[in-house]
């Protein structure tokens, strides 16, 4: 049977029964792990193994790691990583120990990962933070400017590679002028679609040819009503102007911005062109 477009997650630490059953009738693409999942080395191994058991293959394990405040795998069972702007201001004092900063840190990283069978990771950020935005991005941003998240997201997706590691980039088409937080509310951004290409877009055309980006949960109504997830005049700019041709995966379809329910959702999404 052929894999579904879908990317799943599990209910806790140890794979049910159900679940177990759901993945061998529905062979997802791929399967996420939360906080919730992550307890120890040896029992995150025994459930990516759980996993790729019960769907017959060894499918794609993502998870969120970008380091600092958004990581699934935490102290003390696991080190801990620099946030984004940390890396960030090493780079701006000397550029290049900032990239061997940079890519050794996602290099420690990607071993964390590939050692228990995680081969794909939801990072690294490359929105462009604009000043009075929300802070749901904040310190998680590389950068004040495109060339410095475009420098800085290179080194971390190579270090990620080398370590076997797929990172995704995230969140195209630009989460930086958020005014809300996603999770909870739908953000609008309301910039000219000019500013947007010249600023918010630009870390993302730069990185256009990496094979795996999500989706912002925004309205950018310079181009269409809909949140940029389900939206298919977004996708067009994502292909024809961003230029970005890999793989586009959503963001979490649960979270509150999309008020549809999780298979209107879906549906929605596929249909726009995730």
């Amino acid at each position: 049977m052929t894999n579904k477009a879908c990317i799943l997650s599990i209910s806790g630490p140890v794979l049910q029964k159900e679940e177990a059953a759901l993945f061998s009738e529905q062979k997802p693409w791929g399967v996420i792990l939360m906080g919730r999942s992550c307890q120890s080395r040896d029992q995150v191994i025994r459930c990516v193994q759980d996993i790729w058991d019960a769907v017959g293959r060894e499918i794609l394990i993502f998870i969120d790691q970008e380091g600092g405040r958004v990581a699934r795998l935490t102290a003390p069972e696991w080190p801990l990583f620099p946030s984004g702007k940390a890396y960030g201001a090493l780079y701006a004092r000397d550029p290049e120990l900032g990239l061997e900063a940079t890519w050794l840190g996602h290099r420690l990283m990607a071993y964390e990962l590939s050692s228990m069978g995680i081969h794909a990771d939801c990072a690294p950020v490359c929105d462009l933070p604009q000043p009075g935005a929300h802070d749901i991005i904040g310190d998680r941003a590389f950068g004040t400017d495109p060339d410095t998240i475009g420098a800085i997201a290179t080194a971390a997706l190579k270090g990620l590679e080398d370590g076997g590691v797929a990172g995704v980039i995230k969140h195209i088409p630009g989460h930086g002028r958020a005014n809300a937080d996603s999770h909870h509310d739908l953000p609008v951004v309301t910039a000219q679609k000019s500013d947007l290409q010249t600023t918010d877009f630009a870390p993302f055309a730069a990185l256009n040819d990496l094979p795996l980006g999500m989706t912002a949960h925004l309205v950018y109504s310079a181009i269409d009503a809909a949140p940029a997830t389900l939206s298919a005049p977004m996708m067009q700019v994502i292909r024809d102007e961003i230029g970005f041709d890999g793989l586009i995966m959503t963001d979490d379809i649960s979270m509150k911005a999309l008020k549809y329910g999780l298979k209107d959702n879906a549906i929605k999404a596929l249909d726009a062109g995730c």
